[in-house]
């Protein structure tokens, strides 16, 4: 009798709960090679491909695209091929192992192995065979070669890749190209022919318009009737977010204190995000206070010597934050050069998921929509975070009469359990201050 093993969902790194099928890479029946790629699994930081831990026939899959999958929970079945490659009991998967195996004794020679590939727990596509961890890659499935990413987008576009035209190197289809498609609507996904799609419409049964005259939306059913739209499943970034907002509020003293910076002063055209960035690198050599982690557990406060910002950046998957590394090493030029990169990884969801960790304080710069305050949310262990509001011009005050000044809105909010009120706004007092000098 063929041996059948069950795969479960590996933790896919950062020890994340759970994760969401963006595609089945095979079909059930099919043969499938030792770490050939098997899944699309779209994560809190990324999309991803899990590669096959077996060789053999795939029998049943334990989800559809767009289920989310919690860590250890099965996800698919296979029969074992007796004859074709498989990976050691006790070698690496290039995942971490579901936590209810964690008790079993690891066999002698395991330090070895660990020690020949220390990443390898960590990193999802690790082959067994060498050590480079490949991330990313673009796999060719049916004709396409496209990373995960821009399958997930095409699958969230509504795009069919195999009608879209390629300009990347090697015929890869990149982001860019599955969101040319979408806007000119070259290659939609299982479009009907518009002859075919055009007797349909031409004997409409719908007696009561959902516009009214004016241009406005009426409702068109009676008021009983259940015309709300329908709850839908938050994936991935979402999902994360949801998690990650509830556990701060539920642990953090928030504590917001706000103010105008005058930029009157202000010489030329100059980045104000940069400078930003300068005035808050100020503020925490001031105060360090709030350039640290609160461990709320154990009531310790560590003052962190670099300025790791974390940068808030917003995307229709969600809201990310990347670390810009060292910012009290970097000009004005490095700066800008640094967030421009990071927003582009962002948005092409290239960005390493070690990359969104370990900032020392953070920013958000809301006001680049709209909004002069606000309540900005700490997430533990950072102690501050700081909110730029929407750049006005004010009427103010001098002496002998009034001026109209560029005044840019700050809010800061802070973990009043680990900073006092005093700390806070000497804080901010720096930030002003630096912001006001002209250049």
């Amino acid at each position: 009798m063929a041996d059948t093993k069950t795969f479960h969902l590996p933790d896919l790194g950062e020890g994340l709960p759970d994760a969401t099928i963006v595609e089945w890479l095979v079909k059930e029946g099919d043969s499938v090679k030792l770490d050939a790629p098997l899944v699309s699994m779209e994560t809190a930081k990324a999309v991803v491909e899990v590669p096959s831990p077996y060789t053999g026939k795939v029998l049943k899959f334990h989800g559809a695209a767009g289920d989310v999958i919690e860590t250890g929970a099965a996800l698919a079945e296979f029969e074992l091929d007796p004859n074709g490659k498989q990976r050691a009991e006790s070698g690496g998967t290039g995942h971490h192992a579901p936590a209810k195996k964690a008790a079993a004794p690891a066999p002698a020679p395991a330090p070895a192995a660990t020690a020949d590939r220390e990443d390898e727990g960590t990193v999802v596509g690790a082959m067994i065979s060498s050590n480079a961890v490949h991330v990313e890659q673009a796999a060719s499935i049916g004709g396409v070669k496209a990373v995960p990413a821009v399958r997930a987008l095409a699958k969230k576009l509504k795009v069919d890749l195999a009608r879209v035209r390629p300009t990347g190197a090697d015929g890869v289809v990149t982001l860019k190209d599955v969101k040319a498609a979408a806007a000119n609507g070259s290659a939609p996904l299982g479009a009907a022919p518009a002859a075919v799609a055009a007797p349909a419409a031409a004997a409409p049964t719908v007696t009561h318009s959902a516009v009214s005259l004016a241009g406005k939306p009426v409702r068109t059913a009676p008021p009983t009737a259940h015309v709300i739209g329908q709850p839908e499943q938050l994936k991935g970034v979402r999902r994360n977010m949801a998690r990650v907002m509830a556990d701060a509020h539920a642990r953090v003293v928030q504590t917001t204190i706000v103010d105008d910076a005058d930029l009157h002063a202000w010489i030329g055209k100059q980045d104000i995000t940069a400078r930003t960035i300068r005035a808050i690198v100020a503020a925490c050599k001031a105060e360090p206070g709030l350039n640290a982690w609160f461990d709320d557990k154990n009531l310790t406060l560590t003052k962190h010597p670099q300025v790791d910002l974390g940068v808030a950046v917003d995307t229709p998957d969600g809201l990310f934050v990347p670390a810009l590394r060292n910012a009290h090493l970097l000009d004005a030029r490095g700066v800008r050069e640094g967030i421009n990169r990071l927003r582009a990884q962002v948005e092409d969801r290239s960005i390493p998921p070690s990359e969104l960790t370990g900032y020392t304080i953070s920013l958000s710069n809301f006001g680049m929509f709209a909004g002069r305050y606000g309540t900005v949310v700490v997430v533990p262990p950072c102690v501050a975070i700081v909110g730029v509001g929407k750049l006005s011009h004010d009427v103010v005050a001098v002496i002998g009469g009034i001026e109209v000044h560029r005044r840019l809105p700050i809010s800061l909010t802070f973990d009043h359990r680990a900073c006092t009120g005093g700390e806070a706004a000497r804080f901010l007092k720096v930030l002003l201050d630096d912001l006001a000098l002209s250049q």
